[in-house]
């Protein structure tokens, strides 16, 4: 059994941790009540912007462009949001196991634009290439930080240096639910819904002036705005999954002290009754 020193020890050091954890909770909730304001403002218009792209290109019958076609390359490009911060729980390790897990993404022809230390250590570990460590953009979410980044994806993409393009991050439902999300940004793939639209539809999209200049404007915004809608959905998920792991932690630290209050409080006993039994004991040699 442990001695009374030691308990007490352990109990000071958990009640430590336990202040820290409590602080760590407090910063995330008020970081989260931003985020999501940010998330729930910006969530509607890039949904928008995907249905309504999707819906506009699989009504434009087959069109040659270098967007919405498959590159020659083997090699796939993933941009990945994690933190660069840990304690927040399964958050960085989830969003990892959608590209470790897919039997799209062999390991080989992956190749990895980290946005988010975490995320890059992990996959870096695990033999994937890092093609480039954009982690300084999850700190501060920025649409021109969103849109340079994309620009660098898509020149690689038309160079033909990669045939397709992913995106990883972690979808924002509400404060206590994220939902790790993979997605194909291109080539465009299209949902039942855009395809059962198209064929209903006799009238194929007219572009004006024409087709390729169009879509060289349309597509690359399309493309950044997914990927800034993604952007802040994942660090409003980051500070909710943060929060509830500090909760947790702040919980489990107070079943602890009280567990070890118990066992001091036992120990004080025992070594008080075990001296007044010595007292006793000697009183009674001497009479």
């Amino acid at each position: 059994m442990a001695s009374m020193r030691d308990i007490k020890r352990r109990k000071g050091s958990i009640q430590s941790t336990q202040q820290i954890t409590k602080a760590m909770k407090l910063v995330s909730t008020v970081k989260l009540q931003k985020a999501k304001n940010r998330a729930e403002q910006t969530n509607p218009y890039f949904n928008y912007m995907y249905q309504t792209v999707t819906s506009m290109l699989a009504k434009s019958g087959s069109i040659q462009h270098p967007y919405l076609k498959k590159g020659e390359s083997a090699k796939k490009a993933v941009i990945v949001i994690t933190s660069n911060r840990g304690l927040a729980g399964g958050y960085n390790t989830n969003v990892t196991k959608l590209v470790t897990a897919c039997a799209e993404l062999p390991r080989n022809d992956v190749e990895v634009y980290a946005i988010g230390g975490k995320g890059k250590e992990i996959l870096q570990r695990r033999g994937y290439a890092i093609k480039t460590d954009a982690s300084d953009i999850i700190e501060s979410p920025s649409y021109d930080d969103a849109a340079e980044l994309c620009k660098k994806v898509l020149s690689d993409y038309t160079a033909g240096e990669i045939g397709e393009i992913y995106l990883a991050y972690t979808h924002f439902k509400n404060t206590v639910s994220h939902e790790p999300k993979l997605i194909k940004l291109l080539p465009v793939e299209f949902g039942e819904e855009e395809i059962e639209s198209a064929k209903d539809s006799n009238v194929l999209m007219n572009y004006e002036p024409n087709e390729e200049e169009a879509l060289d404007t349309i597509i690359p915004k399309y493309v950044t705005s997914l990927f800034y809608g993604a952007l802040v959905e994942a660090v409003a998920s980051e500070n909710g999954a943060r929060m509830q792991a500090m909760d947790s932690a702040t919980s489990n630290a107070e079943e602890m002290i009280s567990d070890l209050s118990l066992k001091y409080n036992r120990a004080r006993q025992g070594a008080i009754t075990q001296e007044l039994t010595e007292i006793i004991a000697g009183a009674s040699a001497i009479s």
